[in-house]
């Protein structure tokens, strides 16, 4: 069923998944389309982002923000346009970079909303490179990577979305990039179409022994987004005073144990301690939400330039919008993963 002007369709989540979710955790239910009052406008989502951190938004565990309700819409980051405005600072028309969720239509009464400008750039880029995962590149590994002309960077998930933003920044840097992906199609990327001095396949069954020989010099800075056998082939080439931003630990998300074999956080203790390594872990608005005129001024004028490389895979329909996220949590997706709700 495609978006009507009638109905409001509301992904939710419908049960809490014990492992890695499946379509039975989600139901899309039909609702009426709600009403604005004085002060506020109704937004109609056009596309919605689909990024790893959801999964942990279906557990019902502490975290940095608060779970999913059961019954409740699924939360994602969304473009939108302005349906009715019973607010002074919008017009109906305005494109707008909003929070509504998995759903057709929400109310918002302008908090949070920023205006887009389609003139300039695709409105689905600020769900990408000008949005979340271009911003949490930008400030993981200028502020806490620190990188200097020289430096050894390895990037893991090398052509996600943000991984693939961190690298090319990293190259704009003047460090000697190396990246981590799945697969001869995302490594032939990595180095054709990114620019990386090399790209190992984490699936290689020699995998940490080519990372070894891809960084002779040790690993300065590494922008961890994966965690697992990555984290285990990276830990023995960190340099003194390496620098780790902690970004997202995808192979972990649908884990119901820890991991088998020896315990390795003494190990890793001792490590950051004897050779001073500095690793932060960070969420992106609450520690850097301030910064991101920061961030847009210069992300976009590297894209002005034609200094960066964006790679948007779309996906149609709400009704996708589950199978779009259990494919980004098994390293299926290619690039920043955009579900187009609805044509504009």
């Amino acid at each position: 069923m495609s978006q009507t002007p009638s109905t409001n369709r509301q992904m939710t989540l419908a049960a809490r998944p014990f492992g890695a979710p499946t379509d039975e955790h989600f139901a899309l239910v039909d609702t009426d389309v709600p009403t604005p009052s004085n002060g506020q406008v109704l937004l109609r989502t056009l596309y919605l982002s689909v990024d790893p951190y959801m999964r942990g938004r279906m557990n019902d565990a502490e975290s940095y923000a608060d779970p999913v309700p059961l019954g409740g819409v699924m939360v994602g980051g969304t473009v939108s346009k302005v349906q009715i405005s019973k607010n002074d600072d919008f017009k109906e028309g305005d494109w707008v970079l909003s929070f509504a969720g998995w759903q057709d239509y929400a109310l918002s009464d302008g908090t949070g909303l920023i205006k887009l400008d389609p003139a300039r750039m695709p409105p689905s880029y600020a769900l990408g490179v000008m949005g979340m995962p271009g911003f949490t590149a930008y400030m993981g590994l200028m502020d806490i990577g620190q990188p200097k002309a020289g430096e050894t960077l390895v990037v893991a998930a090398a052509t996600g979305a943000v991984g693939s933003m961190v690298a090319q920044i990293g190259k704009l840097q003047g460090c000697r990039v190396v990246g981590i992906a799945g697969g001869e199609e995302k490594c032939r990327y990595a180095l054709d179409t990114l620019k990386l001095d090399a790209c190992i396949d984490h699936k290689s069954e020699h995998f940490a022994a080519e990372l070894a020989e891809a960084c002779p010099a040790g690993i300065d800075i590494y922008f961890e987004n994966v965690g697992g056998k990555v984290f285990d082939a990276v830990m023995p080439l960190l340099n003194t005073r390496a620098r780790i931003p902690l970004c997202g630990l995808i192979s972990q998300y649908n884990r119901t144990e820890l991991p088998q074999g020896p315990d390795r956080l003494s190990q890793l203790a001792g490590l950051l301690l004897v050779k001073r390594i500095t690793m932060r872990g960070f969420i992106i608005m609450d520690d850097y939400g301030h910064r991101y005129p920061e961030f847009a001024q210069q992300m976009g004028q590297w894209l002005a330039e034609g200094k960066i490389t964006y790679k948007e895979q779309r996906v149609e329909g709400l009704e996708q919008a589950p199978q779009a996220l259990i494919d980004v949590l098994e390293g299926k997706n290619f690039g920043k993963v955009v579900v187009e709700v609805a044509k504009d």
